[in-house]
């Protein structure tokens, strides 16, 4: 397995874990490979984003991606990380995938001077919470998470 830092020469050989991402969460709601292709170039990939894509590769299929980005300020002076999806196909599950795109990232941000990473997992992902677990990452119970969402984040913008 291969791990490859993407640009925006690698969104084709996004478009099928991405589209299987897409099915996962969303079901019939599931974005057009067209549109997929279109928000990783015009988004993901803009210049503007500061997202990093990792993906893992076997035999030039993906396999599994994460996406991470590195945010400062952060304690004594250092880097945080913070990954906002891991992903991995599903007929890849359970054969290390996710600990290893989890180890690549790790390995990649602490070389950057960073002494933290932080994800979320939806509380309804248990397999998720479970991996965390079992890899040995901590649960965070001092923090609270708070969104504007939708119409929510408009009407705030509003009175800008």
């Amino acid at each position: 397995m291969n791990m490859i830092i993407a640009d925006s020469s690698n969104t084709e050989q996004i478009l099928p874990i991405f589209t299987e991402l897409e099915q996962y969460y969303f079901g019939a709601d599931t974005a057009k490979a067209a549109d997929i292709r279109n928000y990783f170039n015009q988004q993901v990939f803009s210049k503007h984003s500061g997202v990093i894509v990792l993906l893992a590769v076997i035999e030039e299929q993906v396999i599994g991606f994460a996406t991470f980005t590195i945010m400062y300020p952060a304690p004594r002076l250092s880097g945080q990380a913070y990954m906002k999806d891991l992903f991995t196909s599903e007929k890849a599950r359970g054969c290390g995938v996710g600990k290893a795109m989890l180890q690549f990232i790790a390995a990649y941000v602490v070389q950057r001077g960073c002494s933290r990473l932080d994800w979320t997992c939806e509380s309804s992902n248990s397999s998720a919470a479970n991996f965390y677990r079992a890899i040995g990452a901590k649960q965070i119970h001092e923090k609270q998470y708070f969104r504007f969402q939708g119409s929510e984040l408009e009407q705030f913008s509003e009175k800008a």
